[in-house]
């Protein structure tokens, strides 16, 4: 337990010790909450992700329902569809929506849509795991004393997932609240409070600012969601049901087409759009952006300042780093939780806080805390991939911890007894049942580390660019080419997320089998 408790510490609670210690000044304070810009950017924020979750709970509940209750051939696909959707970078899916906008549509419209589509994955995991483990009894009574489809729907589906629903959109408004790559990639100069933190610390150099707001952002969030699990919101039921039947009457089966087209279209068209947008230039379809991906000049004496290339090649090995060092901590956390039951619930419990911050947050806490000996650590390489890690360390412990708390104590009793040591007992009794999970958390791990926007645009150093970070400023450029590029290196990080996600589920295939 040592070894992830400390780098807990070091990394996570210092700097927000460091963090919270900025804010103590009162005229900082003062001047943060007297700023008209302040009030304007808290604002958007809310009304924008409010509006988000509204749209998003609207279009993804119809969808969740059906995916929930029923199977039918293609479910599979279209559920890892939406998985595939939700770990892209959200600059990717930014990047997605920017390629299907009409030329001159942004904005704050851009925005919304890109969250929705983003959260319906989020949507239809909640709601319909509370729809599958509900009993369906009640829709099958209504359905035979005469209520249709959409009476149903209102009348008695909708009010047996209301804690369901309730905890997705808690979700939802927290990820819109706190949208960073969406709103830097499609804002057109509007701000949220995490692009805010950003802007204040990195570009107008006024740190004590970033971190006042970094706090307002801490608390609204933590009200929100204080607020929805005081109404007892959850995402599945206690007493789990039949799960999923089959479809059995024609109301059913055009519920899973429209379901099952909608989901389809959500999913695959915006990338469609941006791989689309990355072949055509100024004189029509090209393959210009994709053969110059690796030139400092696109044209004698035309360079445009990002080496697309030299930046996906960064955001591998800064990934390669993070998820060895996110692995290793968790791994460690992991065995914690296995042996040590007590203690090991509290270690899994405190390594969800850096889920519960901000990435921005989390990196403006290391750019304070690390900036004078004897921990001037802002200059070092390492602290990039650190940062990452710190923010992918909860999903490897999460991907295994239900399973490492189910695990049988008398088992590691026996190994005990029979003289194996308590690393030696978890490596031969617990270790085979968790590898598989550990394997998942592994593949989460780099995909996140692949595609973190927000701790990264405040630790990068100069001349370490990031594919996400390249992807937004290629986008921002104006001219054809660069914005091909831009869709260019978005549709490779894209492919290399997504490749990364069905390795790891190949593998844990192949070994089961």
């Amino acid at each position: 337990m040592a070894v992830p408790a400390l780098v807990l510490a070091v990394f996570y609670a210092w700097p927000f010790g460091a963090l919270l210690a900025r804010v103590v000044d009162a005229d900082s304070v003062v001047d943060v909450v007297r700023d008209p810009d302040t009030r304007e950017v808290v604002w958007y924020s809310t009304w924008q992700a409010a509006l988000s979750t509204a749209l998003t709970l609207a279009v993804a509940i119809g969808p969740a329902v059906v995916l929930g209750r029923y199977r039918f051939r293609g479910r599979t696909l279209l559920l890892g569809l939406l998985t595939a959707t939700f770990v892209l970078p959200t600059v990717v899916m930014a990047a997605a929506v920017d390629a299907l906008a009409p030329d001159g549509v942004g904005g704050t419209a851009a925005v919304v849509v890109a969250h929705v589509l983003f959260n319906i994955a989020v949507v239809v995991r909640i709601v319909g795991a509370s729809v599958a483990a509900s009993a369906d009894g009640p829709d099958h009574a209504a359905a035979t004393l005469g209520a249709g489809p959409w009476r149903r729907f209102v009348d008695v589906t909708l009010p047996s997932v209301r804690g369901a629903v309730a905890a997705a959109g808690a979700i939802v408004f927290v990820f819109c609240f706190t949208s960073f790559g969406v709103v830097r990639v499609l804002g057109d100069g509007r701000a949220t409070v995490e692009v805010e933190i950003w802007r204040r610390a990195t570009v107008a150099g006024d740190v004590d600012a970033a971190a006042v707001l970094a706090v307002v952002q801490l608390v609204v969030v933590g009200l929100v969601l204080a607020l929805t699990a005081r109404r007892g919101a959850t995402g599945v039921p206690a007493d789990a049901g039949r799960g999923a039947r089959r479809v059995q009457r024609a109301g059913e089966r055009r519920a899973v087409v429209a379901a099952a087209s909608f989901v389809a279209v959500a999913t695959l068209v915006p990338i469609a759009a941006m791989v689309a947008r990355s072949l055509r230039g100024s004189d029509g379809w090209s393959t210009t952006a994709w053969r110059t991906l690796g030139r400092q000049e696109v044209r004698p004496g035309i360079s445009l300042g990002v080496d697309p290339w030299d930046a996906l090649l960064t955001s591998l090995r800064t990934a390669a780093w993070a998820t060895a060092f996110a692995v290793a901590v968790g791994g460690l956390a992991i065995a914690a939780i296995t042996v040590a039951r007590r203690l090991g619930r509290a270690l899994d419990a405190v390594l969800l806080l850096p889920l519960a911050t901000s990435a921005v947050t989390v990196g403006l806490g290391m750019l304070i805390a690390f900036d004078e000996p004897p921990a001037d650590w802002r200059a070092s390489w390492w602290l990039l991939p650190v940062g990452q890690a710190m923010v992918a360390i909860p999903f490897v412990v999460r991907a295994a911890a239900d399973v490492a708390r189910r695990s049988d104590p008398d088992r590691l009793a026996a190994a005990a007894v029979l003289g194996a040591s308590p690393l030696r007992a978890w490596a031969t009794v617990a270790l085979p049942v968790l590898w598989r999970p550990l394997l998942a958390g592994t593949g989460l791990a780099a995909a996140v580390a692949l595609g973190e926007f927000g701790a990264t645009s405040v630790l990068s150093r100069t001349g370490t660019v990031t594919a996400p970070v390249a992807i937004e400023r290629l986008l921002a450029r104006p001219g054809a080419l660069a914005q091909s590029q831009g869709y260019a290196l978005a549709t490779l990080l894209a492919a290399l997320t997504v490749a990364i996600v069905v390795l790891v589920e190949w593998i844990g295939r192949a070994r089961r089998t």
